[in-house]
């Protein structure tokens, strides 16, 4: 393909992109514009961050310890001399890549008992559903509190605790819109041209029940940030010298007169973090509702036309 064809596809791409009722919508809203702006610096600073700092986040220099901010250190130093600016941004790979993976297990449970419950009925969605119905009956932190104790502190058990507690809310959204996706005139459609089960979920059923689970996805990630941090502050999940911003919160509050920063630092992470997905959340609820933004999205097509 020539050069001026990609050029062609590109801006044709880009435009299509550019008139979407979707993307008009969220580009519209304050709220998700400022959540995608926060949880994609937060994003970059993820990844990017430990290659940029200067410093190592678990080699101890006790000379510098609780040192208060400065130029070389922007954030302080900790009781054990390491830069807390540099173990904020390696906690923000940690904390961050938890909870990604936490809501993508939660998601993926989730969306399959969902799928099978609703799609298949009968004795099988009963069954499910009251599993669903019992793991519902115990708070979510309660239950994440058992598991990660009765599998000791580790990374790998916190993560396993809070996907075993979270995934219960996907299986009751994704069931619901099954049930009502496929009483709808194309499903039936599709089942009587003789194409197999897997083929109407699949092809059918899974990308109309796609919005809502992204929405719960975004809106969750935020509640998971809060239970790791909490798991973790509470010695059940990260172990020192890990950076991660719950246990960073855990060992900063000993010298919390003296030494503020140790937890101002993690705590505003913390926070950015969560309000970040939930505005980001908020917002994609809102442009993924048919009846909030279609007539303004079709006014803006029109007026861009």
């Amino acid at each position: 393909m020539s050069a001026s064809r990609l050029r062609s596809a590109h801006r044709a791409f880009r435009q299509e992109c550019l008139t979407h009722p979707t993307i008009l919508a969220l580009c519209r809203n304050p709220s998700a514009v400022a959540g995608g702006v926060v949880v994609t610096a937060l994003a970059v600073l993820a990844i990017v961050g430990p290659f940029v700092t200067p410093y190592d986040p678990t080699t101890q220099h006790l000379e510098n310890q609780l040192q208060a901010p400065s130029l070389a250190h922007p954030l302080g130093t900790d009781q054990l001399g390491r830069d807390v600016a540099t173990r904020v941004v390696y906690g923000a790979r940690l904390t961050l890549g938890i909870a990604l993976l936490v809501t993508v297990v939660r998601l993926t449970i989730g969306v399959v008992v969902g799928l099978v419950a609703g799609y298949v009925g009968g004795w099988v969605d009963e069954a499910l559903m009251r599993v669903v119905d019992v793991l519902l009956a115990f708070p979510g932190i309660v239950l994440a509190l058992v598991v990660a104790g009765i599998l000791g502190p580790s990374l790998t058990n916190l993560v396993l605790a809070l996907a075993v507690v979270g995934w219960t809310r996907y299986a009751r959204v994704v069931r619901s819109s099954v049930l009502e996706v496929r009483e709808r005139p194309f499903v039936a459609a599709s089942r009587l041209t003789g194409a197999s089960r897997w083929r109407v979920v699949r092809r059918h059923v899974l990308p109309n029940v796609a919005g809502p689970v992204v929405v719960l996805a975004t809106l969750d990630l935020g509640g998971v940030i809060l239970a790791a941090a909490g798991l973790s502050f509470l010695g059940l999940g990260a172990q020192p010298p890990a950076p991660e911003w719950g246990t960073m919160l855990a060992t900063g509050r000993h010298h919390l007169r003296e030494a503020s920063w140790l937890v101002n630092a993690p705590g505003l992470a913390i926070v950015f973090a969560v309000l970040g997905s939930n505005l980001l959340g908020d917002g994609l609820r809102d442009a993924l509702d048919p009846t909030d933004r279609t007539g303004d999205a079709r006014t803006e097509v029109a007026r861009r036309d």
